[in-house]
């Protein structure tokens, strides 16, 4: 039986009568997104749905491609993909003659659900701009290697549907288990069973208005909001209100800041910045839990004491940057210590300054070490025995009702994501031998080993928890003492190693939103590989036309804003990785080696709790998991304490007070607001980007509304402007 399974989202109290008397999921979170039931003879690969799903494929491709080269920019969601495409799915419906072509008919019938499904998976399967682009365009305006299409294409086909395999050799432990609910795939299915108007036995018969109408209003009222604290009043996004009070005093500003500071004021008004680890309305409470004390003990007890005890020459420096800093404070300058060939300058490196960072920016470091090897000894210890059971059961065995309306479909053999991974395996091997990349095969065999031997323990945590472990900097730190002085060569290790990974999740967690809404899979396979290939080459040929087409693209006074943000970050990382090396970081002896200990501390105490779990079997402890607890503050290195603490408090009044005290309401209503909420904030960031921002290059109310206090308040304060708690020393440095 499922309730045999050590799973701390199981509602053990129900999971029996789910199970035997309404023939459901054990998981009120799966019954109150996903139907029971299914029907068959809806068809799913449809023209339509071919022809506008590569029509978004291509238009979300090119559109987030483009602007990613850009400051500030905008991406076009998912959400927004689902919203379109209904329209036009139905209007292709009503417009349409029934007329049929070779066999094939333009017009089936009504536009139904399982249509939009497949048309939406096509539309985001990637439609965002790949990290592989990055390192082409790191490689055109850093090094000066501009090689031709063929090497381009084959590089990011290569990382994505290595992905794309991975993901489905291992969809028996990733997708077909029950207890992988995948809760960020449970908004989606809400949103689309709202969307088609499906009623179903897992939403209850709660009382008051109608889904529909409860997104509808749910949406527009985020949509309108939106634009006070996203353009109108931004100091209520960023409501550090201790810090307007003494805004020169730099102790409170490090506490209570959002900008640099610790985000002890703990409140925003800016759903964008409370789901900005993901929306707190999916992921459990018990999770979210973990995350929270790993925040606090991290970020609100260790940091401060590691701060004004001056651990790392801290106090010279922000207690929180994401910015590297050289030893008089300033932003480190790579092209003081490297040659014209972007080598390393060992002369100028020692004459210049060690490379300083934050104290949250090394602890980030340091939690991440620790949440690789706590995953490894986590996994090991409380899933060796589903992972074993997994192995061999077929989908007609799994134990769950949404498994066995799946297996009535045909399904897709190994050896089809077989043949996708030698072909594109080869295509990483041509692509490192026949171009200039310095990059070794047997580097690119391990980089993948390292995905592909992570991909169980950290998609089944991502499936049970809604929370990725974070493989970029293991990737990096590897990539850097295995290749020292290849910048390049360090890009495509972290691109064969964690790109490969997170796309393997990625379409892991979209195998589960076809499963979840009963989408045949050898439709599914097609729609992913095709929209994939097209995505890819779409995003390529965008990018080769900027370079043509565009004055001074990626340079820093580029007229129109085309400062390409994400190719300068990734190749000043590539020099800090690749050139100066992880090596004069973190081996002994250097200033942060002792971070190394991690690594130590991440595999002990997970044996700790299984331990005390054995003794204690239904204490608190069996929802300690502590590869969340370490990887959560990790997320600091792109995250702040404006994002944690008003995500939890949000989590903690939905996920657990909502859910406890008003569960009807929480059962019909959440994942749909969520989705409101996700979709509502998507729309509104586009119109203020087309209308307010992008028109006459951002200067719209320039002297007005940019410029007054509820738009200022927040950075003229000593949060804002990232003041040290120490002025330089007489010397004019530290270190």
């Amino acid at each position: 039986s499922i309730t045999d399974v050590d799973d701390c989202n199981i509602d053990r109290a129900n999971a029996v009568a789910a199970e035997l008397v309404e023939d459901d999921s054990p998981y009120p979170e799966v019954r109150s997104a996903v139907a029971n039931t299914d029907n068959p003879n809806i068809p799913a690969s449809t023209l339509r749905v071919w022809v506008l799903g590569l029509a978004f494929t291509i238009l979300l491709s090119g559109l987030n491609q483009f602007f990613s080269f850009r400051y500030p920019s905008v991406t076009v969601s998912g959400f927004v993909a689902v919203l379109i495409s209904l329209p036009m799915g139905r209007a292709w419906a009503a417009i349409v003659p029934n007329w049929r072509i070779f066999g094939v008919s333009l017009n089936p019938g009504p536009f139904n659900i399982k249509e939009h499904v497949l048309m939406t998976i096509m539309s985001t399967v990637s439609a965002g701009s790949a990290f592989i682009t990055d390192i082409i365009a790191v490689q055109r305006v850093f090094y000066n290697q501009t090689y031709n299409f063929s090497y381009q294409w084959m590089l990011v086909m290569s990382t994505q549907m290595l992905g794309f395999s991975l993901g489905g050799i291992l969809r028996r432990f990733l997708v077909q288990p029950p207890s992988m609910i995948w809760p960020a795939s449970l908004v989606t299915c809400a949103l689309f069973n709202t969307l088609h108007s499906k009623s179903y036995v897992g939403m209850g018969n709660r009382g008051g208005i109608s889904r529909e109408r409860f997104f509808l209003y749910a949406c527009a009222a985020s949509m309108c909001w939106y634009f006070v604290p996203g353009y109108l009043f931004q100091a209520l996004s960023y409501f550090s209100w201790v810090c307007w009070i003494a805004p020169d005093n730099i102790v409170v500003n490090q506490l209570f800041g959002y900008v640099s500071g610790l985000g002890m004021s703990s409140i925003t008004f800016d759903w964008a910045q409370i789901a900005f680890l993901g929306t707190p309305l999916a992921t459990p409470w018990w999770a979210e839990a973990n995350i929270a004390a790993g925040f606090v003990f991290v970020v609100w007890f260790l940091t401060p004491i590691l701060y004004y005890t001056n651990t790392w020459y801290s106090q010279y420096l922000p207690m929180w940057s994401r910015t590297s800093y050289d030893n008089t404070g300033n932003e480190y300058n790579v092209s003081r210590i490297i040659n014209a060939d972007k080598s390393l300058n060992l002369t100028a490196y020692e004459e210049y300054s060690p490379l300083f960072l934050s104290t949250t920016f090394a602890m980030s470091y340091g939690l991440s070490f620790a949440s690789i090897t706590a995953t490894l000894i986590h996994s090991f210890l409380y899933f060796r025995k589903q992972i074993w059971a997994q192995r061999r059961r077929s989908m007609r065995e799994q134990l769950d009702i949404h498994a066995r309306l799946m297996s009535k479909y045909e399904q897709v053999p190994e050896w089809w994501y077989a043949i996708i991974f030698v072909s594109t395996f080869v295509f990483g091997i041509i692509v490192i031998e026949v171009w200039h990349t310095e990059f070794p095969v047997w580097a690119f065999c391990l980089s993948f080993a390292i995905a592909f031997f992570y991909a169980i323990p950290i998609g089944m945590i991502q499936a049970i928890t809604n929370q990725q472990i974070d493989l970029v900097m293991v990737t990096q730190l590897i990539g850097g003492y295995a290749l020292p002085g290849r910048p390049i060569a360090v890009m495509l290790f972290q691109g064969w190693g964690y790109i490969t990974l997170t796309h393997a999740l990625t379409f892991a967690s979209d195998f589960k939103l076809g499963h979840y809404m009963k989408i045949s899979p050898r439709p599914m396979f097609w729609a992913q590989v095709v929209a994939t290939v097209a995505a890819g080459t779409v995003q390529l040929g965008v990018q080769a036309w900027m370079f043509t087409n565009i004055p001074d693209l990626c340079s820093p006074t580029q007229k129109d804003g085309f400062i390409c943000p994400y190719t300068e970050a990734a190749g000043t990382g590539s020099i800090v990785w690749g050139v100066i090396g992880p090596m004069r970081m973190f081996s002994p002896g250097q200033l942060y080696s002792a971070l190394t200990c991690w690594f130590f501390i991440g595999a002990a105490f997970p044996v700790i709790a299984y331990v005390i779990h054995l003794r204690w079997p239904n204490s608190f402890i069996r929802y300690v998991n502590f590869p969340i607890i370490f990887n959560a503050p990790s997320a600091m290195f792109f995250a702040s304490g404006l994002n944690y603490v008003p995500w939890v408090i949000v989590g903690f009044v939905f996920q657990y007070h909502i859910r406890r005290r008003h569960f009807s309401w929480w059962i019909k209503y959440n994942y749909v607001l969520s989705a409101a909420l996700d979709a509502g904030l998507a729309c509104a960031v586009i119109l203020i980007f087309f209308i307010l921002q992008y028109p006459k290059n951002g200067t719209i109310g320039l002297t007005t509304v940019q410029r007054w206090w509820g738009n200022t308040v927040f950075m003229d304060t000593a949060d804002g402007k990232s003041l040290p708690y120490k002025p330089l020393p007489a010397s004019g440095m530290f270190g």
